[in-house]
């Protein structure tokens, strides 16, 4: 099939032209950008040259030839796309929040300052979290009535967060507020950053911003209440505070969780124990990896790969869960699992095209 990109040259776009072009199921794509129209992504991106070539045409051309759209525009620029993909019966992929709050409208408003353009729309739409939803996603391809699917790919600190507590959640083992603190490398702010993503005020530095005002703090509590919702128990409330690193890639979330009941064995135990939590928990999923107790997730272990790697600990008097959670923000907080999405929708292994080995260097 074909795949088409609307966003093609922004940093996610051009990550997932990378990763689409190893798919085994995908024999061309289609390709589309603004700043860029008219040329080639090769002469945006030299490292493409020799090895993917396409023209870079108007986002009605990708829309009519490709079989599927994924789109990698800002915020509150993709609904005119999506209601097009709708009417035609094509799965729409968005990597923007514009889909990601299903019909809570005054949370998107509130967050990102935008009202919705059609509204009618999310009727259609899937939170695309695989973890969360594999089994809806499956399920979306004849959409509704036989129209398309929108999938509104999850954020990037979002993913990593909710994945490192999904299994404590889903027991009701967390017994008070979750502190989320992040770490993110300047990537995540785009291929055209503000300032403070400027290399000389990101630069050997490593600073907090938007301290208890980020707008992933609301897709985090939704996924943490999803979850928690799925065994009839309530979610935890939850304070996070992302950073930002100078590195190219990566998440690093260091997740706390007071528990219910301090541990009455000691600390080597409890870690055995909570590691067995998340083994089962996780044991089919394919790019989830708890890691064996003693290793601790860090970025470059899985750099350039859709997995996330989740390491267990505990506080020295055992009544805190420390959890560690480790994501390439590029391709599991992005473009890797848009496709893996993709994936899930026309019935590909969900790995096609997404195990490639992290580049540790």
């Amino acid at each position: 099939m074909k795949a088409g990109v609307i966003g093609a040259t922004g940093y996610a776009g051009a990550e997932l032209v990378r990763l689409l072009s190893g798919h085994s199921g995908v024999d061309g794509l289609i390709l589309s950008s603004v700043s860029f129209e008219g040329g080639r992504i090769e002469e945006v991106y030299p490292n493409f040259i020799g090895l993917i070539s396409a023209p870079l045409v108007k986002a009605e051309a990708v829309i009519s030839e490709a079989d599927v759209v994924f789109s990698a525009l800002p915020h509150g620029v993709g609904e005119q796309f999506a209601k097009i993909c709708v009417e035609k019966g094509k799965p729409f992929i968005d990597m923007s929040a514009d889909f990601r709050f299903g019909e809570d409208e005054a949370a998107f408003k509130k967050w990102y300052g935008k009202d919705y353009v059609h509204p009618e729309l999310r009727v259609y739409s899937i939170y695309g979290l695989p973890e969360l939803n594999r089994k809806k996603i499956k399920g979306s391809r004849s959409g509704v009535q036989g129209s398309g699917v929108i999938i509104g790919n999850p954020g990037c600190y979002p993913t990593g967060a909710s994945l490192g507590c999904f299994p404590v959640l889903a027991k009701g083992l967390a017994a008070g507020t979750v502190i989320v603190d992040a770490a993110s490398g300047i990537s995540g702010g785009g291929r055209e950053p503000s300032r403070q993503f400027h290399y000389p005020e990101c630069a050997d530095s490593i600073a907090p911003y938007k301290i208890g005002a980020h707008r992933h703090t609301p897709e985090i509590a939704r996924n943490f209440a999803a979850m928690a919702a799925v065994e009839g128990r309530l979610s935890p409330p939850v304070v996070f505070t992302p950073h930002l690193v100078p590195m190219n890639r990566g998440i690093l979330s260091t997740i706390y969780i007071p528990l219910a009941e301090k541990a009455e064995e000691n600390n080597e135990q409890q870690i055995s124990k909570f590691h067995s939590l998340y083994a089962d928990f996780y044991k089919n999923e394919p790019f989830v990896r708890v890691l064996p107790p003693g290793v601790i997730a860090a970025t470059n272990r899985v750099r350039g790969s859709n997995y996330c790697d989740i390491s267990i600990h505990t506080d020295h008097s055992g009544s805190v869960l420390i959890v560690v959670s480790a994501i390439d923000n590029m391709v599991k907080g992005a473009a890797g699992q848009a496709i893996q999405n993709m994936n899930l929708i026309f019935g590909y292994d969900e790995k096609t095209a997404l195990e490639s080995i992290p580049a540790l260097f």
